[in-house]
């Protein structure tokens, strides 16, 4: 992914967004540090990957955004790691003391510079000029996030709820086969929804092998299917 910081159009503003206080303090015939522009960088931020996890994941929950924007939005050692990318590091403009205690490789100095930066580019460009500079970043880190991580653990009532919101039906499911002794059983449960089979799953109880089997379907299709359905929606209007 190719990353580079924007443009501004007004010098001052990004003057400002890379002013460390401990310069500020040396210099402060500047006026202001970049503490007030993190402050709004850090709203704005907040609120357009909100907007990109909503329009992106259709099918997830109200928890579920929650917790995938904090994941994304509230790590300092993420935001550090794009603010060094982006090279921000080598912009930051830090005073003396400073700069001998290697604050410029410290990340909550780096992440909340980042975030001066996205204030300041909105008040600079506005928020769509924003939204297609940090989207790219934030898309992908969701996405990886997303199919890796257990933000919701209940997977069949999850399965349940999207099952009737798209078909009108509660997914059935069907124990397909039992092997094993007695001691070390093994379960395999199919998921079906209009007498489709949608996830398969394999455990050492029949409660397990369902949860696998839902947690299957919904990876398997949910956000496919999520998509089609806003896309339908979105044509009509």
């Amino acid at each position: 992914m190719s990353l580079q910081l924007p443009t501004f159009k007004q010098s001052d503003l990004w003057e400002k967004a890379i002013t460390h206080r401990s310069y500020y303090n040396e210099h402060p015939d500047l006026g202001e540090d970049n503490e007030r522009l993190e402050f709004l960088g850090d709203a704005v931020l907040g609120f357009l990957v909100g907007k990109l996890l909503y329009e992106t994941y259709p099918q997830m929950r109200e928890g579920e955004l929650s917790r995938l924007r904090a994941r994304l939005v509230n790590n300092e050692h993420q935001l550090a790691e794009l603010a060094l990318d982006l090279g921000l590091d080598r912009h930051l403009r830090l005073g003396k003391g400073a700069e001998k205690d290697h604050t410029r490789e410290n990340p909550e100095v780096l992440s909340d510079t980042l975030e001066a930066v996205i204030g300041a580019y909105f008040l600079d460009s506005g928020i769509e000029a924003v939204a297609t500079f940090i989207t790219p970043f934030f898309a992908s880190r969701a996405a990886e996030i997303a199919s890796t991580s257990e933000l919701d653990q209940n997977y069949k009532g999850r399965l349940q709820e999207w099952a009737l919101t798209y078909f009108g039906e509660i997914p059935r499911y069907l124990i397909v086969q039992e092997s094993g002794e007695d001691h070390a059983k093994e379960f395999t449960a199919e998921v079906r929804i209009k007498n489709q089979v949608y996830g398969v799953g394999v455990g050492e109880s029949k409660k397990t092998a369902e949860k696998k089997a839902a947690k299957m379907a919904l990876q398997a299709n949910i956000e496919q299917v999520g998509w089609v359905k806003r896309s339908e929606t979105q044509h009509k209007l």
